[in-house]
């Protein structure tokens, strides 16, 4: 009953606000006190008691106001900052205030005239409110600093949420402005080795004045898209400086709750639908606290990680003047971790909590599956991205694997579902990261023995089968909106590609596949930029054969069977007739499985399910391109001697414009969907530049060429026989043409004037890299003939023996220098995560909703 009464009474308060029409003093205290003193409502209630309509009405009408109240809620924080908060009474009237003003900010950002309002000075700031510290220049600190300020003080207040390290009761309260806030840390492992008792009712404090603090970061979501790199958040700017004095050990305390927290437990069956899970709640929150407060320009943020690499080096002078505002120390704090077990803390944390959907129990849903996978993601890109030891770190062991694998888990699931283009997004370019690194291909050659609940046919080889299989299932039964990534996908696989020491046969199948169907006279003249895909698959097959042919016999089989491809490549007609012939025989049926092997997926598996209906009203606006930078790495046979080469300078941006659809149905249910649009326009090759490693170690540049091959292997071989060995029997029928190819054409808006000639045919057909895979099937076609008919040979498996113990050497031509192709960042690639990221952060908010209708412009709004 007394909730009752608190919740009439404030809703009288706000009516009152409301319908006031003159200005009220800030010195009425009675009426301001309403709001907080009084009162004990949840967030929730707040929420459901401030509509929205009120907000803008007092916002428009009396304006005075609405600054007064909000001038008011920060003065309280300030004040039980100064105080630490040392009575219940006022760990109430803080939390008041928090929830009140989580719900006004975004109202106040919507409007432009309101924006600058809590950068303003408050006049008689420094007397009435003592929101500053001393005389002087404190005296005109802006709202939004003492508010920023207030916040960080009372996330290391003793006993409201910290543990107090009073001796006893009877001791004097401690001086929040006094204590060393590095004593406080949340948790133990970066930094700090005490592991503080665990506190719920911390945990929630903790978890309201993060979301307030997340509020007053989404100014950013009120401003339209924009790649220059001026625009910094204010708020994030000033947070994140040395005016902070809790800077580091609130980085720390934010990073150590997120990476020791363990979703399982003591892995109780059902403990999480037994018990509230607030430290749950504060990881969520902790995580979009991190991945917001790290969003750094590139050049600052290259500044960092070479600094943190080479102690002598520093940014330029013209880098520091580029990164407007002050250093941010969260990047700089990140860059700086180098102990191998802070990184091997941070490593197994993200991991365990990217897994943990991927757990089985014989229960069904006995265990907690999180839900803030997409926001792991970002910070796992962060910290490759600011952090190169870290880089080097996860890629020195075969850890790295238990990042990968929940990464292909996603992409799978996700590959369907048009509402979660962005997840594919985030993922495809982790992977491109790691794949410029030559240990991840190493590492790939570890067995896959794990059994995971994916719908892919169950195979038995390593991870670098895993990735061809899931790359060949998200391009074949893909959406059409991620077509542009294929050229990423196969980026990724020719990375790895020097390094596979032996690829099963279900792998090797689906890569002759997606060169079947990628090498379509029809698909290759519908696109200026389709041949592309191409010339990376027969990279990806001269650099197995020419780096790893000893172990890959299932490879070398697949392409002796499927020959014919490589010979209608090497004889594609130019003329016009034939152009125009291929063009006019489209054909209209999707890729089709007959007589599978393949056909049984993995236990406890469930097939890609699309988005929900009306989540897939979203149009496609921006066309970024992304960027690739080049290494050009002249190696010997063996692979072990591998040296990679320098990089050269990026040129390109990529932009990209998120969708989001939500209805008030939706948002009661949560199921919102997040749909980030990224088209690549540009063949990768186009937007890049290639460095070569000479003999004295010193790079040279290659001049563009308009395949992603080197120029080395230009031209194309006859040879080898035509002939179907009586042997050969395929396990898999595939029509070439596929619904998936075919709708990528639709993805690239620049083909619409462009049609196919002759010479634009043969521009590219020469340097077709087909010479060592000609001549593979020159010198091994008749022997496999002949083995077959001398001993009357019917079952493969004596083919891949023979093929097994077979050689090479001396018969294909020069190796050729592998090309490495390294993920390069850019303002454009800035902006486009920081798009998505605000994007993810709006979904999962939705309890309470604390951006729904509001005017959102970094993104679009559709409601269904």
């Amino acid at each position: 009953m007394g909730n009752a009464d608190t919740k009439l009474h404030f809703r009288k308060a706000v009516i009152q606000l409301t319908t006031k029409t003159q200005p009220v003093e800030a010195t009425d205290d009675a009426f301001w006190d309403q709001f907080w003193v009084d009162s004990s409502t949840t967030i929730q209630d707040v929420f459901a008691l401030v509509p929205a309509a009120e907000i803008r009405a007092v916002r428009e009408e009396s304006p005075s106001n609405l600054a007064t109240l909000c001038y008011k809620a920060v003065e309280r924080l300030v004040q039980a900052a100064d105080s630490g908060c040392p009575s219940e009474k006022q760990r109430q009237i803080v939390l008041n205030c928090v929830r009140l003003l989580t719900r006004i900010l975004p109202y106040i950002f919507e409007d432009a005239d309101w924006r600058g309002f809590f950068w303003s000075t408050v006049p008689g700031a420094g007397r009435a409110g003592r929101l500053d510290e001393d005389d002087g220049e404190d005296e005109a600190r802006p709202l939004a600093e003492s508010l920023l300020l207030a916040i960080a003080d009372l996330l290391f207040c003793p006993d409201f949420t910290t543990q107090s390290h009073k001796k006893s009761s009877a001791d004097a309260a401690e001086d929040i402005q006094s204590i060393d806030s590095c004593e406080y840390i949340w948790e133990a492992g970066v930094g700090f080795a005490q592991t503080p008792p665990l506190n719920y009712v911390h945990d929630i404090n903790r978890t309201e004045l993060l979301k307030l603090l997340l509020t007053c970061f989404s100014e950013a979501m009120y401003l339209p898209p924009s790649s220059e790199r001026k625009n910094l958040n204010p708020w994030v700017s000033f947070f994140c400086s040395t005016e902070n004095r809790h800077a580091l050990p609130l980085f720390t305390s934010l990073l150590n709750v997120v990476c020791a927290y363990d979703p399982v437990g003591y892995g109780f069956p059902y403990n999480h639908l037994l018990f509230s899970d607030q430290r749950g709640l504060l990881v969520e929150q902790a995580v979009q606290i991190l991945i917001v407060t790290l969003e750094q320009e590139t050049g600052s943020a290259a500044g960092f990680a070479l600094q943190a690499l080479n102690g002598s080096a520093s940014p330029s002078a013209e880098e520091e003047q580029e990164s407007a505002g002050p250093e941010n120390l969260f990047v700089n704090y990140l860059s700086r971790i180098h102990r191998e077990e802070d990184l091997s803390f941070i490593l197994k944390g993200l991991a365990r909590l990217l897994n943990n959907p991927l757990v089985q129990t014989y229960l069904p849903h006995s265990t907690k599956k999180i839900q803030f996978h997409q926001e792991l993601l970002i910070l796992f890109w962060k910290f490759c991205d600011f952090n190169k030891k870290f880089l080097f770190f996860v890629l020195k062991s075969s850890d790295v694997l238990d990042m990968l694998v929940p990464i292909l888990f996603y992409l799978n699931d996700a590959r369907a579902d048009q509402s979660r283009v962005g997840l594919m997004h985030i993922g495809v370019f982790i992977l491109l990261l790691l794949s410029g690194e030559r240990n991840f291909g190493v590492r790939l050659n570890k067995p896959f023995i794990l059994r995971i609940p994916m719908d892919i046919p169950v195979f038995t080889g390593t991870h670098a089968d895993l990735l061809i299989v899931i790359f060949h299932k998200i391009i074949t039964s893909g959406h059409q909106r991620l077509h542009p990534l294929f050229d990423c996908l196969l980026t990724v696989i020719v990375n790895i590609s020097p390094y596979l020491k032996s690829l099963s046969m279900v792998a090797a199948n689906k890569l002759l596949h997606l060169l079947e169907a990628f090498s379509t006279p029809w698909f290759l003249f519908s696109s200026p930029q389709n041949h592309h895909l191409v010339f990376f698959l027969l990279e990806v097959f001269n650099n197995i054969i020419q780096y790893q042919f000893d172990g890959n016999c299932n490879l070398v089989y697949a392409i002796i069977r499927k020959r014919n491809v490589f010979h209608q490549l090497a004889n594609l007609p130019s003329d016009m007739a034939s152009i125009q012939k291929a063009l006019q025989r489209k054909k209209k049926s999707g890729i089709s499985r007959t007589n599978s092997i393949e056909t049984v997926s993995m236990e406890g598996s469930r097939p890609a399910v699309p988005a929900e209906p009306g989540t897939l009203k979203a149009s496609l606006e921006a066309t970024p391109a992304l960027q690739v930078e080049f290494e050009n790495v002249t190696e010997v046979r063996d692979i072990k001697n591998a040296s990679t080469g320098g990089a050269s300078e990026p040129d390109s941006r990529l932009v990209a414009t998120a969708h989001v659809q939500l209805s008030a149905e939706m948002r009661k249910k949560r199921e919102v969907s997040l749909v980030t649009a990224a088209i690549i326009s540009s063949g990768i090759d186009k937007i890049t530049e290639k460095a070569q490693v000479s003999e004295d170690g010193t790079m040279v540049a290659v001049p563009h060429s308009d395949s992603p091959q080197a120029a080395a292997d230009c031209g194309a071989a006859a040879g080898g026989s035509d002939t179907e060995s009586n042997s050969e029997r395929d396990h898999e029928v595939y029509q070439a043409e596929s619904e998936a190819t075919r709708s990528r054409l639709s993805s690239v808006s620049s083909s619409a004037a462009w049609s196919p000639n002759t010479d634009w045919v043969l521009s590219w057909k020469v340097k077709l890299p087909l010479q060592t895979i000609m001549r593979l099937l020159q010198v091994l076609v008749p022997q496999v003939e002949k083995i077959c008919i001398d001993k009357g040979l019917t079952d493969e498996s004596e083919i891949l023996k023979f093929l097994q113990h077979g050689t090479l050497v001396g018969l294909l031509p020069v190796p050729h220098p592998i090309l490495i192709r390294k993920y390069q960042a850019n303002a454009g690639t800035a902006m486009w995560f920081r798009t998505y990221m605000w994007g993810v952060i709006y979904l999962r908010n939705v309890d309470p909703p604390i951006w729904y209708d509001t005017d959102i412009r970094l993104f679009e709004i559709q409601r269904i």
